[in-house]
Parts: C-alpha cells; sequence; structure tokens
C-alpha cells in the first residue's frame, strides 16, 4: 500500500470515528478535528459517498443509525441553513402584532426566533436555550418553560415542569419541527422526551405549524409524533403536493 494511500484510510477512519460520535458533523468542524483543509475532507467524503459509506448534504456529512441523530445544536443549525431560514420568513408573514408564540428547541424554531424579534409586542413561550440566549440582546417578551437540560440535546428543556408552564399559556401559533415526515403522513422524532412537549404547545395554541426542511423528508425517526392532519399548515422548502401517498385534509401545504 502506497504511503498517501494508508494515511488516506487513517482520515476515513476517523473521518468514521467522528461520525459515529455525532452522527452529523460539518465540513469545518471535520476539518478543525482532524487538523487538515477542508478541501481535502471534501474529497474523502466524495471517494466515501461513492462507495455508499457516507450521506454528504448542504456542507456536511451523516451516517444515519436506527433513525437517532445525536446532532449537537451548534452543527445542526448549520445544516440546510438556507432552507430553514427561508421557511423561518415564510412563518413570520402568519404572525399580527401582539400575538402569543410557542416555539420548540428544534433548530428550526431557533430560525423563527431570528424572525420574531421583528415583530412588535410578540410573547414568547419556549424551552430552546438557543432561542432565550439569543432574544437577550432584544426587547422581547420572552417566558422560560424551565425544566431539565435534555440529557442528550443539551440545547432544550425538558420534563413535567416544562410542560406544566406551557399549561399556564394558550398561543396563537406553535411552530415546531421533528426529524421526519414520511410519505403516509406521519411525523417523528428521535428524542422520546421532547414529544410530549410538542404536544402539549399543540394543545394549548389556535394553530400550529410544522417546520420541514427537505432533510426530513423520506426518512423514519424512532418515537412517533403526530400526524400531519394533527398539524394546521406544514411549511417546507420543498413542493410538498405530490409527497403524501393520501394528501393530509385540512393540512395547509405551504412552499416557502
Amino acid at each position: 500500500m502506497r504511503k498517501d494511500d494508508m494515511y488516506k484510510n487513517e482520515r476515513e477512519q476517523e473521518i468514521i470515528n467522528l461520525l459515529n460520535n455525532y452522527s452529523y458533523a460539518t465540513v469545518d468542524f471535520l476539518a478543525k478535528k482532524l487538523c487538515i483543509s477542508a478541501s481535502s475532507i471534501r474529497r474523502d467524503l466524495s471517494a466515501m459517498e461513492q462507495r455508499g459509506i457516507v450521506k454528504r448534504s448542504y456542507g456536511g456529512v451523516e451516517i444515519v443509525k436506527d433513525g437517532v441523530r445525536n446532532v449537537p445544536f451548534s452543527m445542526r443549525k448549520h445544516e440546510n441553513a438556507a432552507a430553514k431560514k427561508k421557511i423561518a420568513e415564510t412563518a413570520a408573514t402568519l404572525l399580527h402584532e401582539g400575538d402569543v408564540v410557542f416555539i420548540d428547541g428544534s433548530s428550526s424554531a431557533f430560525f423563527v426566533a431570528n424572525e420574531l424579534v421583528k415583530i412588535k409586542d410578540i410573547t414568547v413561550i419556549t424551552n430552546s436555550i438557543e432561542s432565550l440566549c439569543f432574544f437577550m440582546d432584544y426587547d422581547i417578551r420572552a417566558y422560560c418553560t424551565g425544566g431539565n437540560m435534555h440529557r442528550e440535546n443539551r440545547a432544550t428543556l425538558v420534563n413535567d415542569h416544562a410542560e406544566n408552564m406551557i399549561s399556564n399559556f394558550y398561543a396563537d401559533f406553535t411552530f415546531f419541527s421533528a426529524q421526519a415526515l414520511t410519505r403516509d403522513g406521519k411525523i417523528y422524532d428521535c428524542y422520546s422526551s421532547e414529544v410530549p412537549l410538542r404536544n402539549k404547545m399543540m394543545q394549548n395554541s389556535a394553530k400550529s405549524v410544522f417546520l420541514c426542511d427537505s432533510t426530513k423528508l423520506n426518512r423514519h425517526s424512532s418515537y412517533f409524533q403526530c400526524f400531519a392532519t394533527d398539524v394546521d399548515m406544514i411549511i417546507s422548502d420543498s413542493d410538498l403536493s405530490e409527497y403524501f401517498l393520501s394528501r393530509p385534509e385540512n393540512t395547509m401545504l405551504l412552499k416557502a
């Protein structure tokens, strides 16, 4: 084996080891971890993708295992970021001055948080630590649900205390996301403890909106969240009119 091939094989194994820990990583993250250039990482990933080892998307790479994607928030907010921003901008057009809004701890909802600060007299209730930190720099009325820091998804707060806090409010809108939207109209997530909290948000709001970028299509995850028919709107960067095996009744499909 040539020396260059040996080094390449070692790099690929190190990339696989990192992805086994994080499931998804950006090119810049891998480059910093392995102390090599981003262009070298891209060449390695291209070769690995051709052999079916990894799947590249929007500046990063992923290995999906059993529907669980334990990806740090700092990486998730960069995954398909342009699409999430467009979805958030479309979501913000639904709102009016004085509205009350629930947003969950997803990276898609964090992009909505960035749009909420542009609307006057908005009240936000969230279990997202990242969104609350973002709101600190703006004059916005924001409530923290409280609760325990999620052991796996450490950018969110969960448990009965958080759910009870949500029960004290009634919102005009809930904006949330999850890991997967299947063709048979089911929404799934990879963290079981976030499912009841989102359900409580939807129960206590006039309208619920699922934020669905294209990475959530044609995939599955571990825990059933709800049916597509349980939400009032789905906003996606993809045209969903032909996606479902049977179009969800009473659910508005919006293209960002």
